[in-house]
């Protein structure tokens, strides 16, 4: 992998930013996109001594700030080898009913939509070569539906279809398309999706969450298999976890 250039979205926290370093510490050059520069800084400085690293600061949804962005990106990091489509959120957990229009459209804004554009901008480039690798992490979301989760659930299972889609498309240029779908990860995901409300903090409470380090394990395992090898499509939960809805509580596991 040593000399090979990942793109990471949503690197500047939970899972991006885990997968980040587990890819500086195997040899990889790096890319990271965030929409906070200060973040953004704090990882580059952390990295730099192990790792070639730039940083992109834009927000996946946003098509034309994308495009600027990557088009920015000096001669020696345009080669993309391994786009890491990750940026993502959830928003409110209510029923359809009662779900908010502005916290639908930043889920389908960022987990669809910013897929999308950040595939469009890197997959050609891809094409024109007949190699890469795309990982698009989905979630264990986007393989069924639990209550109060129906636009975030339906983002996801985009994710997949999108997924699947690409797999198809790209198979003539030899390029590799993979679903990563996580379970329940320990990270700001919570947070952000409850607002800051107290209930975010019981959600990773009673078991071991995956942690964002498991994830870019994964990761890196599943980009660094020989060429003959692509892991389509990996479903992974904490061992207390069966479903979306079924976690084993006051568990040491």
């Amino acid at each position: 992998m040593t000399g090979k250039t990942a793109l990471i979205t949503g690197a500047t926290s939970g899972i991006g930013r885990a997968t980040a370093y587990e890819l500086a510490k195997n040899g990889l050059r790096l890319v990271v996109c965030g929409r906070r520069q200060d973040r953004l800084d704090s990882l580059q400085k952390e990295l730099e001594s192990e790792t070639a690293i730039h940083t992109l600061n834009f927000d996946v949804s946003n098509y034309e700030a994308a495009e600027q962005a990557i088009t920015s990106l000096p001669e020696d990091f345009k080669q993309i080898d391994i786009l890491i489509n990750n940026a993502g959120n959830a928003h409110g957990l209510d029923s359809i009913q009662d779900g908010q229009i502005a916290d639908w459209h930043a889920m389908i804004d960022s987990n669809v939509k910013g897929v999308l554009h950040i595939s469009k901008l890197i997959i050609p480039q891809m094409t024109a070569r007949q190699a890469g690798h795309v990982i698009n992490i989905g979630s264990s979301a986007g393989k069924e539906v639990y209550p109060k989760g129906n636009v975030y659930c339906a983002s996801k299972h985009a994710v997949l279809a999108i997924t699947e889609g690409m797999r198809q498309d790209l198979n003539p240029y030899g390029i590799k398309v993979c679903a990563i779908n996580p379970g329940l990860v320990e990270t700001e995901f919570s947070a952000v999706r409850f607002k800051g409300a107290p209930q975010a903090d019981a959600v990773y409470k009673g078991y071991k969450a995956l942690q964002a380090a498991d994830i870019a394990e994964i990761i890196y395992f599943t980009i660094s298999r020989p060429a003959h090898v692509n892991i389509a499509d990996l479903l992974v939960f904490p061992t207390a976890q069966a479903n979306s809805t079924l976690i084993k509580k006051d568990t040491l596991y």
